[in-house]
């Protein structure tokens, strides 16, 4: 008996047994959720500059995230940011937020990794070269690698952990990182950090 044939006989077979011998039809898709607008009563009671200014209250350690090349003939990808925080102990995460604006946060995405570099408060000059966009902001920098990810360590930094991009997760106009920690290390002089408060640096004291 050849295949049609064997084919023609199962088919007989499962008609007189009941069986269905077609598709089953189309399960139909669930209907999508409304997606919701945001309403006027969630919207900042107060203008932006009010924002920044009352926000601006609470200082904040500066940090310099960088990233090593992500593809041939790039080079290492850095930016300022004040945003950075520890976020879990076991296991050992920390967590920055990003513009979704910057140019500089793709390259470290496609990383896949980077170091946070804690600024020491004589550091002030080094922060305002990271702030810029456009420029070769490791011009005359001075670093090495970090141990895990290869991510530039900054000469003089006050820390630096050494990260894996963990997750990423959107929050209005910023990304929020997270980042599992692979390496860490600090300082053991007695340099104060380098602060950010009313929209300029400080150090403990000042």
């Amino acid at each position: 008996m050849g295949h049609a044939g064997m084919a023609a006989t199962a088919v007989r077979y499962l008609r007189s047994v009941g069986a269905p011998t077609a598709a089953p039809p189309a399960v139909e898709p669930l209907p999508r959720p409304d997606l919701r607008a945001v309403g006027d009563d969630e919207r900042l009671p107060v203008d932006p500059a009010e924002f920044r200014r009352v926000l601006g209250t609470f200082a904040s350690g500066v940090t310099v995230i960088t990233a090593p090349p992500a593809e041939p003939g790039e080079g290492p990808a850095g930016f300022a940011c004040q945003s950075f925080a520890s976020l879990s102990l076991d296991p050992p995460l920390i967590a920055f937020m990003v513009a979704r604006t910057s140019t500089t946060w793709p390259r470290i995405a496609r990383a896949g990794v980077f170091c946070v570099n804690v600024l020491a408060a004589d550091q002030g000059d080094l922060c305002r070269g990271f702030a810029v966009s456009g420029a070769d902001k490791f011009a005359g920098v001075r670093h090495d690698a970090a141990p895990v990810s290869g991510s530039p360590r900054l000469a003089g930094a006050a820390a630096w952990i050494d990260c894996a991009v963990h997750a990423v997760h959107t929050g209005g106009d910023h990304l929020i990182v997270v980042g599992r920690v692979t390496a860490l290390g600090a300082d053991d002089g007695d340099r104060g950090p380098l602060l950010f408060h009313r929209g300029q640096f400080a150090s403990l004291g000042s």
